[in-house]
């Protein structure tokens, strides 16, 4: 009885292991890359297989809100801006997702880090201006670095910094 436990026991810390050497597995990012079919805005996207994914740590201004159970097209300042210059980027290409601590939001939505051609996306649109930083706990892990590049793009006044102190 203690010899077949102990194999088991084995064969499950060995497939671990292995689990955990696969690049990416550890913070449970997928080893593939995935196409994004449309994007919704500045910082959300649709992927080939129907999925949402929101990117973490940013906050775009937005083209739509709710009025009931219907979407309106409304787009607030800067929105369209920052909505292209995510399409720009992904739509219709191979991105890599990363994600952190919580990988849905309460909406059902993929929380992601989002990658293509090596660029962290998220990243880039705070570095232009397209978005500002918005840290909310667990997903902090690039926090600090994303603060720093929102305050960079505000000195520049890039993107939607170009509309004003006041936002």
């Amino acid at each position: 009885m203690v010899r077949p436990l102990r194999s088991l026991i084995r064969i499950i810390f060995l497939a671990l292991a292995a689990f955990l050497a696969i690049p990416g597995c550890a913070n449970g990012s997928p080893n593939h890359e995935v196409l994004v079919q449309r994007v919704i805005d500045g910082d959300t996207v649709q992927l080939s297989d129907g999925r949402l994914v929101r990117y973490i740590g940013i906050d775009t201004p937005e083209m739509r809100r709710k009025v009931g159970d219907v979407w309106k097209l409304e787009p607030e300042p800067f929105a369209q801006e920052a909505t292209e210059a995510n399409r720009r980027l992904v739509e219709g290409r191979k991105v890599r997702l990363e994600y952190d601590a919580q990988t849905q939001d309460r909406f059902g939505r993929l929380l992601a880090y989002v990658y293509v051609n090596g660029t962290l996306v998220n990243e880039y649109l705070l570095e232009e201006g397209y978005a500002h930083p918005i840290t909310i706990p667990p997903n902090v892990r690039f926090a600090p670095r994303f603060q720093a590049m929102s305050r960079k793009a505000r000195a520049e006044h890039k993107g939607l910094w170009k509309l004003g102190e006041e936002n």
